[in-house]
């Protein structure tokens, strides 16, 4: 069994959600293809079984958040 996710995560303009980025995806893998639309960052998850799909969006939620504070203070 397959599962997949999509995350849209908003944020306060587009210099921001392209430094979050940046910082995070070199660990996308295989199992995250992300983009950016405006200041949005859509993300598709996608892995072998519904455990090991919210195993990955913890991880990716993580560090999508140390990122964006990263961000902040810069």
């Amino acid at each position: 069994m397959k599962a997949t996710c999509k995350i849209v995560i908003d944020f306060d303009n587009e210099k921001k959600v392209k430094n979050v980025l940046k910082s995070i995806e070199v660990d996308n893998l295989r199992f995250v293809k992300a983009h950016i639309k405006g200041k949005t960052l859509e993300a598709d998850i996608e892995s072998k079984s519904i455990s090991s799909l919210l195993h990955t969006l913890d991880d990716y939620l993580a560090c999508v958040s140390v990122a964006e504070k990263v961000v902040d203070k810069n």
